[in-house]
């Protein structure tokens, strides 16, 4: 009874803010989404139940608004103007306190190979010269609130810096790279009008921050089929100069080149394809993640990163960024003095790394919600199902007598999920649909099962490029595939995807599988997950949703029996 008055009271004020820093969002309040936008560019989703959504307001969550140019005062304000009550003195002490770290401390242009360090007070001047990360960096002390480093120390300083709590300001500038003429073409060779859409032009505006210091570096968030390549293509219109793409995969390599050639003035013997087929190195190239870490031994070199890194590129471009392995953070951290630029459509990573990002590819420099692209034709209108099922009684039998991880995987391949694939795609007959999931042998038995081709990591480059070519052209209507697909795969008809299983909670693999069926299209597309009822895949499927929960969707819940097979539907 309590809590159902709360949610009348919550029809202005629907912002709780709780002395932990955790804000409460009342779903059922007619301002809702006005309260979700005022507070998403400063705080991250955790939570998202059926009425009441868990936020959190971080030091990271801070300094990103603080560097895509929100004040102080602004955040304060959309917190009071939307809280029932007033904001806890610690939150607001907190938020003030990390705000105050953003700009704190500036990295300059120095002299002979050397940054000067510019610190906002002598206090914290003397803080950090003290503190036994940083003090090995100190090459000597320039004033009461300036010291200096080495050049070549630019990267690792930051990342010290950052692990203390200190987001460095980096205003040194980069180097210009070797030159490099190229456009946008006006009309691309498809023969299709092309210009920049208002969010990718301001995409571009605001990595480059009006040509000054600040400007270079930075990562862009835009739900897939948005046109982060595009993005891409614009910076590097304006950095003329050599680059360097970086990709997740092989398809993704050759997705770029492709686009490269039908949108720019480049010439095809201007761009090279550096992986595992190729090895060309050209004023722009463009390689994948895995050649750079490739190496033949545990401790052997880096090959192919080491001869990639001497180049003279002005511009690095890091496609889905926040997936970013650990040894190339470690070489992000040599080489700062070239742009960066960051493309994600959620800068999300399960291992805590957000901060590694922030650091050596630079802040969060836009952003936009993907329901408000939706609503503007740009991306495909979504509806997403959880489907919940039973476990047939002999895994519910074999679920049991498990421990947690062989628990979660027996739901995941629960074998009435079998039988609802089949019946989804018998109601989207005349739909592109993907069928995605985690487990090979759930994914061959599907396969088999739906006489479709199935792409896993060991299906050959060449045989993927054939088959993703055949589903664009409708001669394969339905096609299943691993996490391989969850990334950079432009399949533009897909409308339908059926999620089988997935990576335990993982929000960021929520947000790409959806990506793959939100190219823009007259249909709606619609986005179902199969669920385990009563099984830790459950309470895993409800940690995936959390971050398009934030993005404005929301999953309709049925339940789903082997009784119903031939009566029930879900479209």
């Amino acid at each position: 009874m309590g809590f159902c008055i709360i949610l009348m009271s919550s029809r202005d004020k629907p912002l709780i803010v709780q002395s932990d820093g955790s804000v409460l969002l009342e779903v059922m309040s007619h301002t809702f989404e006005d309260a979700r936008d005022a507070i998403q560019p400063f705080a991250e989703l955790i939570k998202s139940p059926e009425y009441v959504h868990t936020y959190r307001i971080t030091p990271l969550s801070i300094w990103n608004a603080a560097a895509s140019g929100f004040s102080l005062d602004e955040i304060l304000n959309r917190l009071e103007s939307h809280s029932r009550y007033a904001i806890p003195q610690g939150v607001e002490f907190r938020i003030r306190d990390s705000f105050s770290r953003w700009d704190a401390i500036r990295l300059l242009p120095g002299d002979s190979g050397r940054l000067n360090v510019e610190v906002a007070s002598s206090q914290l001047h003397d803080e950090i010269v003290s503190n036994q990360r940083i003090q090995n960096f100190v090459l000597s002390s320039l004033s009461r609130n300036t010291f200096s480093i080495s050049a070549e120390m630019r990267g690792r300083f930051k990342h010290a810096l950052i692990k203390e709590g200190y987001p460095a300001n980096d205003l040194v500038g980069y180097e210009s790279g070797a030159g490099l003429e190229l456009q946008l073409r006006k009309q691309s060779i498809s023969g299709q009008p092309f210009l920049l859409r208002q969010y990718q032009a301001e995409s571009v505006d605001n990595f480059w921050a009006g040509g000054g210091p600040r400007g270079g570096q930075g990562v862009v968030v835009l739900p897939c089929g948005a046109g982060k390549t595009i993005v891409g293509m614009g910076v590097m219109e304006r950095a003329r100069t050599h680059v360097l793409i970086l990709c997740t995969n092989v398809a993704a390599v050759h997705q770029w080149i492709s686009e490269l050639i039908d949108k720019t003035t480049l010439e095809s013997d201007q761009i090279g394809e550096y992986t595992g087929a190729r090895k060309e190195i050209r004023p722009v190239t463009v390689s994948t993640y895995q050649m750079l870490t490739y190496r033949k031994s545990k401790l052997g070199e880096f090959e192919h990163m080491k001869l990639l890194m001497q180049q003279d590129w002005g511009l690095i471009i890091y496609d889905e960024v926040h997936v970013l392995p650990a040894p190339v953070f470690r070489a992000t951290t040599e080489i700062q003095a070239k742009r960066r630029l960051g493309l994600t459509a959620t800068l999300i990573r399960e291992d805590g790394l957000e901060e590694d990002t922030f650091s050596l590819i630079g802040p969060k420099c836009y952003d936009v919600p993907w329901k408000e692209l939706e609503q503007k034709g740009f991306i495909a209108e979504a509806v997403c199902y959880e489907i919940r099922l039973p476990l047939p009684a002999m895994q519910e039998k074999e679920y049991a007598l498990q421990h947690e991880r062989a628990q979660f995987r027996i739901a995941s391949e629960n074998l009435y999920k079998d039988l609802l694939v089949k019946k989804i795609i018998n109601d989207h007959a005349d739909e592109s649909i993907l069928v995605i999931g985690q487990y090979i042998s759930q994914l061959k038995r599907i396969a088999s099962l739906l006489g479709a081709p199935l792409i896993t990591g060991s299906t050959s480059n060449g045989k993927r490029d054939l088959l993703y070519q055949a589903f664009r052209q409708g001669d394969i209507p339905v096609m299943v595939v691993s996490k391989v697909a969850n990334f950079a795969i432009d399949l533009p008809d897909a409308s339908v995807a059926v999620q089988v299983s997935g990576t335990f909670g993982s929000r960021q693999e929520e947000a790409q599988r959806l990506g793959r069926i939100l190219r823009p299209k007259k249909r709606v597309s619609t986005f179902y997950t199969l669920v385990s009822a009563r099984t830790s895949e459950e309470d895993f499927a409800h940690k995936r949703q959390v971050f398009l929960a934030e993005q404005g969707y929301t999953y309709k819940i049925e339940e789903w029996s082997p009784n119903d097979f031939y009566q029930s539907s879900y479209t």
